[in-house]
């Protein structure tokens, strides 16, 4: 299914043995545009400390109820690695942090998810990663940071980041959702992270191989629109682009 990051924002967290906090925030790898960390608020529990967890602990997204299932109890969660709220995540803390919980890491192979192109939650099919090695070095993101970036296209400025779509079976982020109100009289477009050029995270810029006149005749998103694959496909076809999930079906990497 697909989710806005805002609207999981605020979704309680639901550990194997009691409630740990709140959504706070995500981070994500600026490669694959994929989340790596859910960043929980947990009030006074853990005060001064980031709690982050791993889409590998993400079992279960409950919209009906507003609450994300974590396959995680309060005490491995609290003896996990520590990281200062006002801390980069880095490569470092991010070896420990895997070490800790088991996981494969995602950075260690040609994949999405290492060796793996989804999330493979049984541990008896996690590989090790491959010996020639073909690791790489991902950059996170955080989607409170990154929201308010302009987009610009390939003849100009055409609005900012306003939101982010994701998928909660992958946890790839399908779409930035675009604010055009000084171009298209306040509506929104979405944008697919495959279509970004790139970015300028210093001058807080995303570039999209676009003209500024075919994203303002996309298919307009409203707070209401159901992201259905039918609508998915017009929006595909109005860029001229092939869907991701043609690409997956077919176990190909992104493009971008």
């Amino acid at each position: 299914m697909l989710d806005k990051a805002k609207t999981l924002e605020g979704y309680k967290l639901h550990s194997l043995d009691g409630e740990i906090g709140k959504v706070k925030e995500f981070y994500f790898d600026d490669q694959y545009w994929t989340i790596r960390y859910l960043v929980a608020d947990t009030g006074s529990w853990l005060q001064g400390t980031q709690v982050l967890i791993s889409p590998y602990a993400l079992t279960a997204v409950s919209r009906e109820k507003q609450y994300i299932a974590i396959e995680l109890t309060k005490k491995q969660i609290e003896d996990s690695p520590s990281l200062n709220t006002d801390q980069p995540v880095s490569r470092h803390y991010e070896l420990g942090y895997y070490k800790y919980y088991g996981y494969p890491m995602y950075w260690g192979g040609p994949n999405m998810w290492g060796e793996h192109t989804r999330i493979v939650r049984d541990r008896g099919q996690w590989r090790e990663p491959a010996q020639e090695g073909k690791a790489w070095d991902p950059h996170l993101r955080s989607t409170r940071d990154v929201s308010g970036h302009h987009i610009q296209a390939t003849d100009g400025e055409i609005g900012h980041v306003d939101d982010f779509v994701i998928d909660d079976e992958t946890w790839a982020i399908r779409y930035l959702i675009i604010d055009t109100r000084n171009w298209r009289a306040g509506e929104k477009v979405l944008i697919s992270p495959r279509w970004i050029e790139r970015v300028s995270w210093k001058q807080q810029k995303v570039f999209v191989n676009v003209l500024r006149e075919t994203i303002k005749q996309a298919p307009e998103y409203t707070e209401g629109s159901l992201l259905t694959r039918d609508y998915e496909t017009r929006l595909h076809g109005h860029y001229n682009r092939p869907g991701y999930w043609m690409d997956e079906a077919a176990g190909k990497k992104p493009s971008h």
